[in-house]
């Protein structure tokens, strides 16, 4: 065991502490801090507020909102260590994703349950957990760390950090660091830690198709006419072929993965129907990680409660497409244009509207920053951590990359496969995020004595 990383004592000073951590968990997933509601906007500022007041306790020196003109507040504190130590930028988010249905929650979304060993709630996991995370591995050190810390938690990571040029153009030289830990990935499993390799992109865009000047009676034209909601099914049919690849000429391809997913794995965690089959061909990880994905997330098109027997003029799908490491924004926004014009059925008239957008990375897991954690990992967990890619997409990570060249970048995690980021009856593993915050400690300690 390197230098005096006293890893008993870590983890007995974390579970003295981890009940008013817990504690410090419900009070913030009380807050509702949707970043995608114009409404809530008094609510993530009191997040971050709070957000404040909890790293303050935790031993930062002077934590304080960051602002932007037109954005929601981040969070900043920072404490010194011993004189030559590295400096360690620990990062989360604050901001949560909105309920979704809340029929189908079995508890409140802004008020914390437990159940059989979990705690739900909206950001229990997704990311709350993560400022809890690097609450507790500050207390842990009484305040005290043996390397520099400072901690980041953004206000805009579930809207696509959409204010992070001019934020990192401001507050570049505050955030920068040797080492960067972005708790806001998945573990493996319960028991099974991970160290993030790559993260997708993410593109979002609003297609519309108008086939008429306005609505007409479906009995009389329909037929020879016709209506928008079908040649807009057609179009987006188009985008993947009938095994479900995506078929987006110019769309790149990323790296292989040397990791086994099951599928039995997939289908369980995903409440795939036992009928349905899994898209595409080749791994499953590198079809998880490594390939485009296209999605369509809603459709404007009348309700069923609500339809007449015309023929709709215009309809539109909100479209979202997960990019492979390796591709760039400018060329997939090209090639998704191209393959949309160029499919129009009957001669529809199409729009394309794109929105969110974030790069896709790939990381490299050398140096002494991955060492630290692999070690770290060993000890906490008694396994080395999977390697594996990410399906979801951080745009802040190919952001602070090409502001940090020489930062290592570690995604580590704390939700688990059941934990349902972004849906209904998201939750934390209570004693996996126990042991995140025991690891991410003990990794504070192996970064101040590397091997």
């Amino acid at each position: 065991m390197p230098g005096d990383v006293n890893l008993q004592y870590i983890r007995a000073a974390v579970e003295s502490e981890f009940r008013k951590i817990r504690t410090g968990l419900e009070h913030l997933v009380r807050i509702p801090s949707v970043s995608a509601d114009e409404a809530a906007t008094a609510s993530v500022r009191r997040s971050a507020e709070q957000t404040a007041d909890w790293l303050q306790w935790s031993g930062l020196q002077g934590s304080r909102l960051l602002e932007l003109d037109g954005a929601h507040p981040a969070v900043f504190g920072h404490t010194h260590g011993p004189a030559g130590a590295p400096t360690v930028l620990l990062y989360a988010h604050h901001d949560v994703q909105p309920p979704g249905d809340q029929d189908l929650w079995r508890s409140d979304p802004f008020e914390a349950a437990e159940r059989a060993g979990r705690l739900f709630g909206r950001g229990t996991a997704d990311d709350k957990a993560g400022i809890a995370v690097h609450a507790a591995a500050l207390r842990a050190w009484g305040g005290k760390p043996p390397v520099n810390v400072s901690v980041l938690v953004e206000g805009e990571e579930e809207i696509a950090s959409k204010h992070l040029p001019q934020f990192l153009a401001e507050y570049a030289d505050l955030l920068r660091a040797d080492v960067i830990v972005l708790a806001d990935c998945a573990n493996w499993a319960v028991g099974k830690p991970s160290l993030i390799t790559s993260v997708r992109g993410i593109l979002d865009f609003v297609v519309e198709v108008r086939t008429l000047d306005h609505a007409v009676h479906s009995g009389s034209y329909g037929g020879p006419v016709p209506d928008a909601v079908t040649a807009l099914c057609r179009l987006i049919a188009s985008l993947h072929d009938d095994n479900g690849e995506v078929v987006v000429d110019g769309l790149k391809i990323g790296p292989p993965y040397d990791i086994e997913v099951l599928e039995h794995e997939v289908r369980d965690v995903a409440g795939l129907r036992p009928g349905v089959s899994l898209l595409g061909s080749g791994s499953l990880a590198h079809r998880l990680w490594g390939r485009p994905a296209v999605a369509v997330l809603g459709i404007d098109a009348p309700a069923i409660a609500d339809v007449v027997h015309k023929l709709v003029p215009v309809a539109r799908a909100h479209v979202s497409v997960r990019l492979a490491p390796g591709d760039e924004i400018e060329q997939a926004k090209a090639a998704i244009e191209a393959h949309l014009y160029s499919r129009a059925p009957w001669g529809a008239e199409v729009a394309v509207d794109f929105a969110r957008e974030g790069s896709p990375h790939l990381i490299d897991a050398s140096g002494a920053g991955f060492d630290a954690f692999r070690r770290s990992c060993e000890h906490t967990w008694g396994c080395a951590p999977e390697e594996p890619g990410s399906g979801g997409s951080l745009p802040l990570v190919a952001a602070l990359a090409e502001v940090y060249p020489r930062a290592d970048l570690l995604l580590t995690g704390i939700c688990d496969p059941d934990s349902r980021p972004h849906c209904e009856n998201e939750s934390v593993h209570l004693s996996e995020l126990l042991n995140c915050c025991v690891n991410e400690a003990a990794l504070l300690g192996y970064l101040a004595v590397p091997q």
